[in-house]
């Protein structure tokens, strides 16, 4: 498999070379950001060629497929060719590999990483030195950090990149008033996030 990012209007496609056995089946190309829907794209097409599916026919398949909700789902895209993203990403591990297969596509612009740490382990803190390390592919953070047992401010406190708040409402207005062209904005929570997501789709919305 190897992979490409190209601009497509205000689109980002990827293109995914299918192999088998050294010998190229065909190309998928789709909107679907980072390294675990290739995987799974991957996984799909071995998947159906072990029960008889020929390579080729998943892949066309696939071309139409627009993706699981909540991983990495493009729930928004405006003016500017700003985008925005909602992922089910809830554990460090799962973050890096989103964040990691963003800034691999990212040829402009900024990653804006919205977290929740919202799992029990998250919550009290067990993983906070993993999750510190799993942000580095984003250029800005915005830790939501109600209901945690432990401090984000204090474990972020020498990192410029990463603004933390118990407010919703605030990280909204903080994105709004500081978006700029080509941002990818994503917001990251195996929960309802109170709502954030649909509020600043809202909020876009209002500004076409």
């Amino acid at each position: 498999m190897t992979r490409d990012g190209h601009t497509n209007g205000l689109m980002i496609e990827i293109l995914l070379d299918i192999s088998y056995k050294n010998k190229k089946q065909g190309s998928l190309d789709w909107e679907l950001i980072g390294d675990h829907n290739a995987s799974n794209a991957l996984a799909a097409i071995a998947a159906a060629n072990h029960i008889g599916i020929p390579i080729s026919k998943s892949i066309e398949a696939l071309k139409s497929f627009k993706g699981v909700k909540r991983r990495l789902e493009k729930i928004g895209e405006y003016k500017n060719n700003i985008k925005v993203y909602d992922d089910f990403a809830h554990h460090p591990s799962a973050i890096k590999s989103t964040l990691d297969g963003m800034k691999k596509m990212q040829k402009e612009g900024r990653i804006i990483a919205v977290i929740e740490p919202r799992s029990n382990t998250m919550k009290l803190g067990s993983m906070k030195k993993d999750l510190q390390d799993s942000l580095t592919s984003a250029d800005i953070i915005y830790c939501y950090k109600n209901n945690l047992d432990w401090d984000p401010s204090e474990l972020f406190k020498n990192d410029q990149k990463v603004r933390v708040s118990n407010s919703t409402q605030w990280i909204l207005d903080s994105i709004i008033e500081e978006k700029k062209a080509n941002d990818q904005i994503v917001f990251m929570s195996n929960g309802g996030f109170s709502g954030i997501q649909n509020k600043c789709l809202n909020l876009f919305e209002n500004e076409e």
